[in-house]
């Protein structure tokens, strides 16, 4: 079967011409990825190639997760291709980082999550990470504090409090991946998240929130009204 070529299909329907028309959010991942890859490979088109990376990986989050051998296994893709996306990924973070930093992180919920989502969404190891925020809550650094195996890691309340200490916060956004891919807290989530208030209110620092990060889904505490 011969793939038709992208530059065959109407104008209106190709990924590029259809961005710049209808916006980035009318094109679906498939098509999104496409632009990334822009090329196919013999008998299949960029889109079709992206469909199939899709399929492979099962969704946009865990395919920017993948690590170079599994990416790089798909016929069509390479170190360069991993190598663009990888910095793709690094600026998207940076730029929501910039973001943040910028004003107040309870006003910007949409650049916290897509910064969660985007460095804890496809991990396989969990991780427990904290943004440290000043009086302003403003976004003073960003720290993966504890990694543990699948479903299971160590947080000592204590060196979270050094580490606030350390950049002088006043508050902290607390935030954890669950690799199962289910955001829901579990209930040891929830005594964390009380003796890590308690530890830090002795050195007068809040902690604002609380997110548990899964691929596509994060949830948040203080909407929940856990915290």
């Amino acid at each position: 079967m011969v793939a038709v070529a992208i530059t065959d299909w109407p104008e209106g329907e190709r990924p590029r011409e259809k961005l710049l028309q209808r916006g980035t959010a009318s094109l679906s991942d498939a098509e999104l990825l496409a632009i990334f890859l822009r090329t196919g490979v013999t008998g299949k088109s960029a889109v079709d190639l992206a469909r199939e990376l899709l399929t492979r990986f099962g969704n946009l989050t865990q395919l920017v997760a993948a690590s170079e051998a599994d990416f790089c296994a798909t016929k069509g893709m390479g170190q360069a291709k991993f190598v663009q996306l990888q910095a793709v990924l690094e600026m998207s973070r940076r730029a929501l980082k910039e973001e943040m930093q910028r004003g107040d992180a309870l006003n910007t919920p949409r650049a916290v999550r897509d910064y969660l989502q985007l460095l804890l969404g496809g991990r396989q190891q969990e991780v427990f990470l904290v943004l440290f925020l000043d009086t302003q809550h403003r976004v003073i650094a960003s720290e993966e504090l504890f990694h543990g195996t699948l479903g299971q890691t160590s947080v000592y309340p204590r060196e979270v409090v050094k580490r606030a200490l350390a950049h002088n916060a006043a508050a902290v956004i607390l935030a954890h991946n669950h690799p199962s891919g289910v955001a829901e807290p579990s209930q040891s989530d929830r005594m964390l998240t009380d003796a890590l208030k308690q530890a830090l209110s002795l050195v007068d620092v809040r902690v604002l929130d609380h997110f548990v990060v899964a691929a596509g889904h994060t949830l948040s505490f203080a909407e929940k009204g856990l915290i």
